[in-house]
């Protein structure tokens, strides 16, 4: 006889527990502590089993009845309902481990691992939260192309093309990290390359002519902001190096005796090491930078403390100061500005120049059988560079005042 809701509720505990039936081996078992516990026997390959359903009254008679019922169907279909139980109760937690949001927080403890350099590490996660809200807690193995494009499509709508564009790159090595983990089966944003509209190409600007050049030089050795700015201003042309490399210099880094910069491959946008050879007008310059922080870590440590370099924006904000901007020359063209002037000359060989600029080449074996890297080359390209910009700058006299005022010409 089937079970009524006032039996349940007029059924007081006892010293012992014990059981009320209801029918086809559903029953509940009141417990001495007043507790109402839903329960079925069953046999599975000849062992007696019970399973547990939950308490009444958060489970009441008919969803009790339910669960049993579901529980006689794995049965007839020759499962354990125990069994089909438990593997449901690990996916789901598996579920809740494997949201976009928790795998991408572990390939981000993944890369900062593999000491990916701290700019990378801060735009990654800037992208990752802009995506979060949308994605972060679906399954990863459930989530649908269309739903990564509509992130996408919501920072396309900002017109930020160039972000979307590198989001989809970042969403694509999350889902890579995740089939190597065995959490998921495709790469769904890989899908996604064609939809997106891809942003037109801004290179960085610099001045590449070389009266241009000398008349900036000039301004540079007039610059009277910060000393240490001074000298990052100064050496930054000389040097040509990525403007991230050369604020977070290091003293240890500079070996004054070989005349050479030591950059190690975790600095490098490329995760490749880089030497640079000092001319005598860089190791000058060097050698009175010392004077000033060689006490310290960082060739440029930050005004407000020694125990970080200076800030990104420092060159930048000081070419700004004398008048140059944004469109007509920033930190990073000096990069520019040395690979175009350098190929022009005709006297350096192409690789010797692109391997100072510390650019990858595309063609893997090509890299391997580079001969010797191109280091003696090297020595006395930038010994020659440096001769060559003090020629510029001590050329014709063309002033640049400051603040985009029109220049005037003294020679």
């Amino acid at each position: 006889m089937s079970l009524t809701h006032i039996q349940i509720s007029n059924a007081k505990p006892k010293e012992k527990a014990y059981k009320m039936a209801d029918a086809d081996a559903l029953y509940l078992v009141i417990r001495p502590s007043g507790a109402k516990v839903w329960r079925m026997n069953y046999r599975y390959l000849d062992r007696q089993k019970t399973l547990y359903f939950g308490s009444w009254p958060d489970v009441g008679i008919a969803s009790a009845r339910e669960l049993r019922d579901e529980a006689r169907k794995k049965l007839i279909a020759g499962l354990d309902p125990a069994a089909e139980k438990k593997v449901a109760r690990i996916t789901q937690k598996i579920a809740q481990d494997n949201t976009f949001k928790a795998i991408a927080e572990e390939w981000l403890v993944k890369i900062e691992r593999e000491e990916r350099a701290p700019v990378t590490l801060r735009k990654v996660r800037w992208l990752l939260d802009i995506a979060e809200p949308m994605i972060g807690s679906r399954p990863i193995s459930k989530l649908t192309a269309q739903e990564i494009l509509a992130v996408l499509r919501k920072v396309e709508a900002n017109g930020r093309y160039e972000s979307a564009r590198r989001m989809r790159s970042v969403i694509s090595r999350v889902f890579r990290y995740a089939i190597a983990t065995a959490r998921a089966d495709r790469d769904l944003a890989a899908d996604l390359r064609g939809a997106l509209i891809t942003p037109k190409v801004k290179h960085h600007a610099a001045i590449t002519a070389p009266k241009e050049v000398g008349a900036l030089l000039r301004a540079i050795d007039g610059y009277t902001g910060h000393e240490l700015t001074a000298v990052a201003l100064r050496l930054t042309p000389h040097l040509f190096v990525r403007p991230g490399e050369l604020r977070q210099a290091e003293w240890a880094e500079i070996d004054f005796d070989d005349a050479v910069w030591s950059i190690p491959a975790e600095k490098m946008k490329m995760r490749r090491s880089l030497c640079v050879p000092l001319s005598r007008q860089v190791s000058a310059m060097l050698e009175a930078l010392h004077a000033l922080t060689g006490h310290g870590k960082y060739l440029f440590p930050s005004f407000r403390t020694p125990s970080r370099c200076m800030s990104e924006n420092t060159v930048s904000a000081a070419l700004r100061r004398l008048g140059y901007s944004r469109e007509e020359m920033t930190a990073h063209g000096f990069r520019a500005t040395a690979a175009t002037l350098l190929n022009q000359m005709g006297m350096w060989h192409p690789d010797a120049i692109e391997r100072q600029l510390a650019h990858l080449d595309a063609n893997a074996t090509r890299r391997v059988y580079t001969r010797g890297e191109y280091w003696d080359e090297r020595v006395r390209m930038m010994q020659h560079w440096s001769d060559y910009l003090d020629e510029l700058r001590d050329g014709a006299q063309i002033l640049r005042p400051a603040f985009g005022k029109s220049a005037t010409s003294t020679a």
